[in-house]
């Protein structure tokens, strides 16, 4: 019997970057998606969703298999290892559990994407041991390039990789482990569904055309290499929204490049953490407007209880927040739960692994 156990994750840092190519600080936690089964005696290949009351069946095959459903991510990845050249004869069974909120801003699904790529690379008739990082480039093409959807390759890379991760992806994917020394977090669902599709398309594209616009004006322009404090070459160039929007942008990429030089250096305190997260996700609240009315009363409450900082996380529209509360982090989820979330104490956890 063969168990994969994945993380979902948080964005600690970079969120909403990086679809522009700029990095992101992410951190896997400890709630996870597990799926467990084996071979069967013909080529069948049943899936038991028991956390939704649902079962998917198929059968092996040698060539693609038709998408039946949007984001069908389960024929997906079997598509995506076939195009990785593994083949399968024989069918299997198994079954999914998991303990992630979902549609929440977690990675439920890269998760579960993730875990199921893994759970075949293993049963296949050629089984190929996949890196943590391979792992999670493919989960990406399966969840993002095969239905042509916005996005970056946080959450895939991330849950795959685990603990906290430094990704940068241009020129090129790159994956730096990071060890800081971080106490409890609270996680809590605003029970709020979220607009994944709707809120990327609004922050990615309408950053998108900004930049075009600058570079209208400095083809040399890279969110890179730009100098904060240049952009007051622009304010007669760009409207006053868009003149707000470069300012949001390259703050929180200059937040992340705080947060990576204090993670590196070990010159971390709570703090100092706490007060970076607030930042960060005041100008995702109030440039990118992705957060709502119940998140703010979730976080205010948090602060109230001793919590030293948090975020919103994920797309937004609704969905997840979280904070960092490493003294008492019961007092701040009871505290949330009071408000109307529903928290969960996590910790930063480790990668997708075979149990």
């Amino acid at each position: 019997m063969l168990k994969i156990s994945t993380p979902g994750r948080i964005c600690l840092f970079g969120e909403h970057q990086d679809y522009l190519g700029l990095p992101v600080i992410a951190a896997a936690i400890s709630r996870r998606v597990q799926i467990e089964g084996d071979h069967r005696d013909d080529r069948k290949i049943i899936v038991h969703l028991p956390d939704i009351n649902s079962e998917l069946q198929m059968e092996v095959s040698d060539t693609r298999l038709p998408y039946l459903e949007k984001r069908d991510y389960f024929r997906s990845g079997y598509n995506v290892l076939l195009d990785k050249g593994l083949r399968f004869s024989k069918g299997f069974e198994c079954t999914v559990h998991g303990n992630i909120p979902i549609n929440s801003g977690t990675s439920s699904s890269s998760a579960l994407l993730v875990t199921w790529l893994h759970f075949l690379s293993k049963l296949a008739d050629n089984p190929h041991e996949f890196s943590p990082k391979e792992l999670g480039e493919l989960a990406y093409v399966a969840e993002i390039v095969e239905f042509n959807e916005p996005g970056g390759m946080m959450d895939q890379l991330s849950t795959a990789i685990g603990n906290a991760v430094y990704l940068q992806f241009e020129p090129e994917v790159t994956a730096e482990a990071l060890k800081p020394s971080l106490g409890a977090f609270v996680l809590a669902d605003s029970l709020e569904p979220k607009d994944t599709i709707g809120v990327l398309q609004r922050a990615k594209f309408a950053r998108l055309d900004l930049i075009a616009k600058i570079k209208m004006q400095i083809p040399s322009f890279s969110l890179h290499t730009f100098k904060s404090y240049e952009k007051e070459q622009l304010i007669d160039f760009l409207s006053k929204d868009e003149y707000e929007l470069l300012s949001g942008t390259l703050r929180n990429r200059d937040i992340l490049r705080e947060a990576l030089d204090m993670f590196s250096k070990q010159s971390m305190t709570d703090e100092l953490l706490g007060k970076l997260l607030t930042e960060h996700h005041s100008i995702l609240r109030d440039l990118l407007q992705i957060s709502t009315p119940k998140i703010e009363r979730m976080l205010s409450a948090a602060i109230e209880a001793g919590a030293l900082g948090g975020k919103i996380n994920g797309s937004g529209g609704g969905g997840c927040m979280f904070v960092y509360a490493p003294n008492d982090p019961q007092k701040v989820a009871d505290a949330i739960d009071a408000v109307g979330g529903k928290s969960y104490v996590i910790k930063i956890d480790e990668g997708t692994v075979s149990l």
